[in-house]
Order: C-alpha cells, then structure tokens, then sequence
C-alpha cells in the first residue's frame, strides 16, 4: 500500500492523466447512454374492444364477450384471455406467450373474431 501511495506521489502527473481520462471516458458514456423516458417495448397484449349500444353488462358478456373468448382460447400461442363487459361495452385482452410474432398473432385474433357466426344488430367489434 505504501509503494502505492509512493508511486502516485511521485509521478503526480500520470496520475492527473488517468483521473482525466476517466472524465473524458465518462462524460463520452454519458453521452451515448441510450435512454428514453418512455421506453419502447413489446406488447404481448391485444385487445377485442366491443360496443353494444344500449346493452346490459350481462347481455354484452352472454351475447359476445363469450363467444368470442372461446374462439380466442383455441389459438395456438395464446397465454391468456381476459374480459369485462360493462354497459354498452365490452373489452377482451389477449395475452400472447413470449417469442410469438405480434402481428402474425392479431392476424390469429382478428381471425377468430371473424369466426364468431353472428353478433346482435348494432354491435361493432374492434381489433
């Protein structure tokens, strides 16, 4: 530990060298630091919006919320469907399973609201 004080306090100079280069290599870190204050991320949701003007939660979720639930639980990559039917309105989420394609899968999602045989006059799904 003494040499090693001994050998700072004789060759001052390299020693300021090195503290400046570690300034100079922190502020060029500092700089290039890629950072974002709301990062970009991969969804691995997609969500079934449905408006039934003038329906009850309960006929939203027994008149399409089920039907097209069902149809999204047979796909192939899909970890989780989710819902909630309110009044006038419904929400399906469907969670993919990690490393499936997101857009192949809204193609599978989009495809099996699509299958659904019949929806109530006035309702309108969303993908």
């Amino acid at each position: 530990m003494r040499n090693l004080i001994a050998y700072f306090i004789k060759y001052h100079v390299a020693v300021n060298v090195i503290i400046i280069a570690f300034f100079i290599f922190g502020i060029v870190g500092a700089t290039s630091l890629k950072s974002s204050f709301f990062p970009l991320t991969d969804s691995k949701n997609i969500s079934v919006n449905i408006t039934y003007p003038g329906a009850s939660p309960q006929e939203v979720e027994e008149g399409i919320v089920l039907k097209i639930e069902d149809n999204q639980k047979g796909l192939e990559g899909v970890d989780r469907v989710t819902s909630t039917s309110r009044e006038n309105s419904g929400t399906i989420n469907v969670e993919i399973e990690k490393g499936r394609d997101i857009d192949f899968m809204l193609l599978q999602v989009k495809n099996a609201v699509d299958r659904v045989p019949s929806f109530p006059s006035g309702m309108e799904p969303l993908v």
